[in-house]
């Protein structure tokens, strides 16, 4: 397991200009969240939920990573095995700044992706800005399923968590770059750690900062040289 745990949230790509469901203005204000977000949105709102993605994933291909993705993914491509870079967000800006794709644990899926309804086959398409029906009609070239975006929708479960756990278990500097804390609890995380980082751009009811040795609350892109300076230091001395 990495000694260094980055764990990023919408926070990194606001500047990128993503915007989440919390915020206003954009897709998120002409979409209603459970209709679209939902475990069974594919179900009862199959051609709007299709119809969101597919905005979001066209929206996505002109966004460009920030600073923030940039320094991050320099540091995991020096220190390949010392740090594990996981994040809450869908989008591809990680990749993007440089990261493979095996790089990057993405906690809630990946909006370039597709993923087959089929559970026995569950097969994964990489399918970049594409419409979904543009992809072979929508369909699994292994068993001819319908696809659906290979997101983690509300109230379905995330197996990529598993691999958040064990990280956490091992790290000895948990680092948190722009989230607000009500989806993952770092403030029980951050005890699992010798050293811990938080960055947010303004204090969330969701943290308590008292748990963290360093809170820098600035935007992404301000603080995350002074992140990869105790990253590197801290890497050094262990």
């Amino acid at each position: 397991m990495a000694k260094v745990l980055i764990l990023s949230g919408a926070g990194i790509s606001a500047e990128s200009g993503i915007s989440t469901f919390r915020d206003s203005g954009g897709l998120w204000d002409e979409y209603d969240v459970s209709v679209v977000c939902n475990y069974d949105s594919m179900q009862k709102h199959e051609d709007v939920t299709i119809e969101f993605y597919d905005k979001r994933r066209s929206e996505l291909e002109s966004k460009e990573p920030n600073y923030a993705h940039k320094r991050v993914a320099e540091l995991k491509n020096m220190y390949k095995k010392e740090i594990a870079v996981i994040t809450q967000n869908v989008d591809n800006l990680f990749e993007k700044a440089g990261l493979k794709p095996e790089d990057v644990i993405h906690l809630h899926g990946f909006l370039t992706q597709l993923r087959c309804q089929n559970r026995k086959c569950n097969s994964v398409y990489d399918v970049g800005y594409k419409n979904q029906n543009d992809f072979n009609g929508g369909r699994c070239l292994t068993c001819n399923s319908k696809l659906r975006p290979n997101i983690v929708f509300f109230g379905e479960q995330a197996p990529m968590y598993e691999e958040l756990n064990r990280h956490i278990q091992d790290c000895e500097l948990f680092v948190v770059i722009g989230t607000s804390g009500n989806i993952i609890g770092v403030n029980t995380m951050a005890q699992f750690a010798t050293r811990s980082i938080l960055n947010n751009y303004e204090s969330s009811s969701a943290i308590d900062d008292a748990y963290f040795s360093k809170v820098l609350y600035k935007k992404a892109t301000e603080a995350v040289d002074e992140i990869s300076q105790e990253i590197e230091s801290f890497l050094k001395l262990h």
